[in-house]
């Protein structure tokens, strides 16, 4: 086999359809638009739109209530900070703060603060200072014979 012998699987590729180019490609003239009206015309914008009938988002029920302040927190499991300091991205020795979370790459950015969940194992003895906790995350870090301090979120900012 060469070089110039090499081509696609038979129906791997197709050509676009050009569209408005002459009679001979079967859409030319208008083009596959039909004839007058608003959806012949160029910078149309009528999504949602129905003709006049009550459009589907209206018909159907509105439920709940988003919160427009509310709080958005990175999340972190108890075994990821376990893992991390024992491939020693992170300085299990030293309190380990929020910045420090950052700066390992545990966590892409803070957020509204980040928050611990208890998933996973810890082993070492960790001293974390986060915004939030789970109960059960701020026990098992304490059962390891750590401490896990909440700060407040203004404290925090």
């Amino acid at each position: 086999m060469k070089l110039n012998e090499l081509r696609d699987n038979p129906g791997a590729s197709k050509k676009a359809k050009r569209v408005a180019r002459g009679p001979g490609s079967g859409k030319g003239k208008t083009a596959g638009r039909g004839i007058k009206g608003q959806k012949s015309r160029s910078g149309v914008a009528i999504n949602g739109y129905e003709g006049g009938q009550m459009p589907l988002y209206q018909r159907l029920p509105k439920r709940g209530f988003n919160k427009p302040n509310r709080k958005s927190f990175a999340v972190v499991n108890l075994g990821l900070i376990q893992k991390f300091v024992d491939a020693k991205k992170i300085d299990g020795t030293a309190p380990i703060t929020e910045d420090a979370l950052v700066a390992s790459g545990l966590v892409r950015r803070k957020l509204d603060g980040i928050r611990v969940l208890a998933k996973g194992e810890v082993s070492a003895k960790l001293d974390i200072h986060v915004t939030g906790a789970s109960k059960s995350a701020i026990e098992a870090v304490e059962k390891a014979g750590g401490s896990l301090t909440v700060t407040t979120a203004a404290a925090a900012e």
